[in-house]
């Protein structure tokens, strides 16, 4: 209990007086994790909505390959993506190992497959005869497409607020593709994660409730919003 204790009060010290290192972590762990859930949602929801409305050769292996990706260890996915940008492997020449942008790629990796599904599943959701039933009024092919997102759109939010809470939590392929470096690479969950190895358990429980109150705020935002639709109703 004096360990959560100290860990509170560590917390609120290190935000309170503006510690810098703290600052700069909880900044560029906002915005490797929000780049990397952006480019999932850009990449997610067409693909999903391909899968929900569409009918092609490969559909369910594609639908498959998502629901398996949901799944897949961080750790798998930092080790390929190592693989590929390591100096001697086919990506090498970019020099972006080690660095911000190679945490992008990984955590877009892993967050794409949960907008893919979670798009899908949403879609799926929706009165198959409303695209018939908006064509039928007159409106373009992207219109009505246009007009089914913004239906199913508290869904497709949560979709992409599902893929940031993914990345934004996950230590495997961050540390793997980042390094931890300090001042470079450190974000708040390699930080707990060397902080505990040093027996720095008070640091520790504070870079873990500052996560917290992250995945807080982006869910009290959610919940607001379906709150909000719901009275409009």
């Amino acid at each position: 209990m004096d360990v959560l204790g100290d860990g509170l009060v560590e917390a609120l010290r290190l935000l309170l007086t503006g510690d810098e290192d703290t600052w700069a972590i909880t900044a560029l762990t906002l915005r490797v994790s929000l780049s990397a859930a952006l480019i999932a949602f850009l990449l997610g929801v067409p693909v999903g909505a391909l899968i929900a409305l569409r009918r092609f050769w490969g559909r369910r292996v594609l639908h498959a390959v998502a629901n398996t990706g949901m799944g897949m260890p961080p750790v798998v996915v930092g080790l390929f993506i190592t693989v590929l940008l390591w100096r001697s492997g086919p990506l090498g020449s970019l020099g972006l190992l080690y660095t911000p942008t190679a945490m992008v790629i990984a955590q877009a990796v892993i967050a794409t497959p949960i907008v893919i599904a979670l798009t899908a599943a949403a879609l799926q959701q929706v009165d198959p005869d409303f695209l018939l039933q908006m064509r039928g009024l007159g409106a373009t092919r992207l219109r009505a497409l246009g007009a089914l997102l913004g239906e199913a759109r508290l869904p497709l939010l949560a979709a992409g607020m599902a893929g940031f809470g993914a990345v934004v939590s996950e230590v495997g392929a961050a540390q793997m593709v980042g390094g931890n470096l300090a001042g470079e690479t450190r974000v708040l969950t390699t930080a707990a994660v060397l902080a505990t190895s040093r027996g720095q358990f008070a640091l520790a429980i504070a870079f873990g409730l500052v996560l917290l109150a992250i995945a807080f705020a982006v869910n009290l935002a959610i919940t607001f919003a379906q709150h909000r639709q719901a009275a409009n109703r």
